[in-house]
């Protein structure tokens, strides 16, 4: 007979598999802090390189920290034909997901093992989106497992609703003006859908969303959601007619502490209230020299001070090239704690990329956007945020310098700028209440 008491057995041990992209770390890693504190054994794990803002430790058992009652490792998938982390090839985004969805079940297999062989195996396993690979070797191991979908219900239902022909959608090509009626959703046209709804059946991306939406039609229990009931409500009920849609967010870090960036928080307390233009596109989007001359021009002729987060790899394409100065009114970063700056008191608009992520810290920090979308699902959230929640405006395309100033001029000194920031403090409100 065993000696072993309930209170001296391993707690479950929760394995996070997420694609390397920062995008979909922050949110997972986020529910991870959150679990382990509930006094779970949770293991964080995914493809390091370089240009991501998470360091692994490369050794087996991994590093650890206590969280609330539980503990939260990082081990990092590696060997076998995954590249180096200083591999410039993760540079490019398609590129690195087919590797990962080539090499990445064989290291995620590897791992799982030597959970086991370390007395603590895998009890149940949660991956991100756009990671089917991990689901499959989950299954083909008889681990549990469940999805978290790091974008918005929304989005989500537009995608489950097309694959499955659950409504009619207007054809590849179609005006963008059409109207495209999805049960809970609000009013949204051909011209407002996520990207990969009518993306061509060889783009990589697309043939990871396809296989995510079968295994969650098939398989999977749940799907966790990095939204929350008050946001989207009504998405989220008609969504569970058909996927077990369990609202887990909002996920991103609520700590203020001290860290790298406190160059620019030392430079935004330094200006006053509600004045400065936070201007960020998030880990993955690039936009074109020219592109990037009018967002400066624009920037500068608003009168704002501004500070405008111009990552390494883009550096070379700012007006002032390696040095990206920004003049006697702005500062450029290669990087900043987003949501640290979002909750400074001197930050009164964010030019934002409209990532599910950046839409929800600026809603949660109550600061009002000027939507500058470029792919994927950032076209819909762009609508959400204007339209629906109703906290900003979108800026036209293309982008011109004088578009820039109007818009942001619009949302802090127009007409409407104090009703968009009573709605965004009340958005703040419903979010504060959603993470508590």
């Amino acid at each position: 007979m065993s000696q072993e008491t309930p209170a001296r057995r391993s707690p479950p041990h929760l394995l996070l598999v997420s694609a390397p992209l920062q995008g979909h770390v922050n949110p997972l890693l986020c529910l991870g802090g959150r679990l382990s504190s509930r006094g779970l054994l949770v293991t964080f794990t995914t493809v390091p390189h370089d240009g991501l803002k998470l360091k692994l430790q490369p050794n087996d058992d991994g590093a650890a920290m206590d969280v609330g009652s539980g503990r939260l490792r990082f081990e990092p998938l590696r060997g076998g034909r995954l590249w180096a982390p200083a591999d410039p090839r993760y540079r490019a985004p398609g590129d690195m997901q087919r590797h990962i969805q080539d090499a990445g079940p064989a290291a995620l297999e590897g791992l799982i093992r030597r959970q086991a062989n370390a007395g603590r195996p895998v009890s149940f396993i949660v991956a991100n989106a756009f990671a089917p690979w991990a689901a499959g070797v989950a299954r083909d191991m008889g681990v549990p497992r469940a999805m978290l979908w790091t974008q918005s219900c929304a989005v989500l239902s537009l995608y489950y609703h097309h694959l499955y022909s659950l409504v009619a959608f207007p054809p590849a090509g179609a005006e963008t003006g059409l109207p495209v009626p999805v049960p809970g959703l609000p009013a949204l046209t051909v011209g407002e859908l996520p990207a990969l709804v009518y993306a061509p059946e060889p783009n990589v991306w697309r043939q990871a969303l396809v296989a995510d939406l079968v295994s969650l039609h098939d398989t999977l229990p749940w799907v966790l959601v990095n939204t929350f009931d008050e946001l989207e409500r009504v998405a989220i009920e008609a969504l569970r007619a058909h996927l077990p849609v369990v609202p887990v967010g909002p996920l991103f870090d609520t700590g203020s502490g001290a860290g790298e960036d406190d160059d620019c928080v030392a430079w935004l307390d330094a200006q006053p209230p509600r004045s400065v233009v936070f201007v960020a596109f998030g880990s993955v989007v690039v936009i074109g020299r020219d592109e990037t001359a009018e967002v400066a021009e624009g920037l500068a002729s608003t009168g704002h001070p501004f500070l405008w987060v111009v990552r390494d790899d883009s550096r070379e394409l700012h007006p002032h090239g390696e040095s990206g100065g920004g003049g006697d009114k702005g500062k450029v970063v290669a990087w900043c704690e987003q949501r640290r700056v979002l909750a400074h008191p001197a930050v009164g608009c964010f030019v934002t990329h409209c990532g599910w992520n950046s839409t929800t810290e600026a809603l949660a920090a109550g600061v009002p956007v000027v939507a500058y979308p470029a792919w994927s699902d950032q076209i819909t959230n762009a609508k959400l945020l204007a339209d629906v929640y109703g906290v900003g405006v979108r800026l036209p395309v293309p982008p011109t310098r004088d578009a820039l100033r109007r818009c942001v001029d619009e949302v802090m000194s127009g007409p409407e700028a104090e009703a968009m920031r009573l709605r965004a403090r009340e958005w703040s409100d419903k979010a504060s209440a959603a993470v508590a």
